[in-house]
């Protein structure tokens, strides 16, 4: 019996997120790889996943976390053993005393910034994120090296003496690319900021890396890092949220009730506008175990959820059988960007979250009530 089926029969209440251990671990041994053969520290961005209660088996493989904000900062310095990197557009001035408790490394989006708090950083390592101007996507929503970005520094606007102080630079211009997006980024980067490098200790290549995916050229990016990190003498890192649990969770919810109107629409007890917003957000199509696309097995269905926004639409799947009230359906790749970035909109239950481990045994390590909703109002 596969996982997904192990995962919807296990789960007690719906809806409900469940990490599969065993795809975690594959993808931390992968990435754990990297290290080994090129030297490089992969981080954790707690961004994509921010699940603590594997915090500690992330550890054993990773060689830190880097967080976008104080919150983030605490929870990984409290949860996760290793280096704690920090990088946000902007501190706040009430923020920043506490937030340097946490952190190793404190990395700034602006010359006005890194002006402003770099004599308060006592010791910390300084880093400086900067736009190479190299655009490898054509979403510029996700593109931090778009027209009118407010993410980084460009070569014309740096000095020597901005960097006075200043240990590493830091970009992150890719999403769920490969290898050769990562290649043509550090050609861009070489030819603006070349000048640079060869003063600075570490260089982070930033996240959007995807590569624990099956088709990603890990032989390119080991040859990319190493070559790096000899020719300018520094310590490379790389902060993947994606590639660590990338097809490593499920998102198990129940039909509750069928809707006939022009087509058939099945309402789940989940959300996309609650559970699962990239769906929404991107869009994003996520994957259903045993779901096709429409038309592709016999009877299909529209997937909705159980609140008021008409537009709560998780999308059209198609099935071998029709669907019944109480069938469980099973959403997968849905660890990463769905536990971190869920809310309680309608008063909907924040789903359980649950551990498939590697023995078949499944836990539940967190049920939300009627009090975390509360909670998040006044």
């Amino acid at each position: 019996m596969n996982n997904q089926r192990i995962a919807m029969q296990a789960v007690q209440h719906t809806p409900a997120y469940v990490l599969d251990e065993a795809a975690l671990l594959r993808n931390l041994e992968i990435l754990s790889d990297v290290q080994d053969r090129t030297g490089c520290k992969i981080l954790l961005a707690q961004k994509a996943f921010s699940m603590f209660s594997v915090y500690p088996l992330c550890a054993q493989y990773l060689a830190g976390t880097t967080a976008s904000g104080l919150y983030e900062a605490r929870l990984a310095h409290e949860e996760f053993p290793g280096e704690v990197h920090v990088y946000a557009p902007a501190y706040k001035e009430e923020e920043f005393p506490e937030l340097l408790q946490y952190a190793d490394h404190i990395c700034f989006n602006s010359l006005a910034q890194l002006s402003h708090f770099k004599e308060h950083c006592g010791g910390k390592s300084i880093g400086l994120r900067i736009n190479p101007e190299c655009s490898t996507q054509e979403d510029p929503i996700y593109d931090p090296c778009a027209p009118g970005s407010r993410l980084g520094v460009r070569a014309d606007a740096l000095t020597e003496e901005a960097l006075e102080g200043v240990s590493g630079l830091h970009f992150h211009t890719l999403c769920e690319q490969g290898a050769d997006a990562l290649a043509i980024t550090l050609g861009a980067v070489e030819k603006e900021f070349g000048p640079y490098l060869h003063r600075m200790d570490w260089i982070n290549f930033g996240g959007g890396h995807h590569i624990t995916r099956p088709d990603y050229d890990l032989s390119l990016l080991i040859r990319l890092i190493s070559a790096f990190a000899e020719h300018y003498d520094v310590q490379v890192y790389l902060e993947p949220g994606e590639a660590i649990a990338l097809r490593a969770g499920y998102l198990v919810t129940e039909v509750m009730d069928l809707v006939e109107n022009e087509l058939s629409t099945a309402v789940l007890d989940t959300s996309a506008a609650c559970h699962m917003p990239d769906v929404l957000e991107m869009p994003y199509r996520p994957p259903l175990y045993s779901g096709g696309m429409p038309g592709e097995l016999p009877h299909t269905y529209r997937l909705s959820s159980r609140t008021c926004l008409a537009g709560d639409i998780i999308g059209d799947y198609s099935f071998r059988e029709p669907l019944q009230i109480g069938d469980r359906l099973c959403f997968e790749d849905m660890a990463i960007y769905s536990m971190c970035k869920n809310n309680t909109f309608n008063g909907l239950p924040l789903p359980d979250i649950g551990i498939l481990h590697t023995d078949g045994s499944y836990e539940v390590v967190r049920h939300f009530g009627y009090a975390d909703f509360k909670g998040r109002l006044s």
